[in-house]
């Protein structure tokens, strides 16, 4: 196989999340309110994949970072790769 035709992806992921902090409310001057504070954290799991060669890309949230969601994005990745030009090892 010649190097022109080997397709090379880059792939990472990432966990973005936010915590709710709205903890100051308006209240009477002097007075201060007790108020539950957010405990629990919202996060999602960002797969991105890059073919430097062809610039074509490759994403996909998830809800959770596990076995399945990895396949799921090779399976992704290997949809967007001619048939010819799939190298595994």
């Amino acid at each position: 196989m010649k190097p022109e035709h080997v397709d090379i992806w880059f792939q990472d992921e990432s966990r973005i999340g936010q915590q709710g902090s709205l903890t100051r409310v308006w209240h009477e001057k002097g007075k201060r309110p007790r108020i539950i504070r957010q405990q629990q954290f919202e996060y999602a799991y960002i797969f991105g994949a890059v073919c430097l060669r062809t610039g074509t890309t490759a994403a996909l949230v998830m809800p959770s970072v596990n076995k399945e969601a990895m396949l799921l994005h090779l399976r992704q990745i290997s949809k967007e790769t001619p048939k010819a030009g799939m190298l595994w090892w």
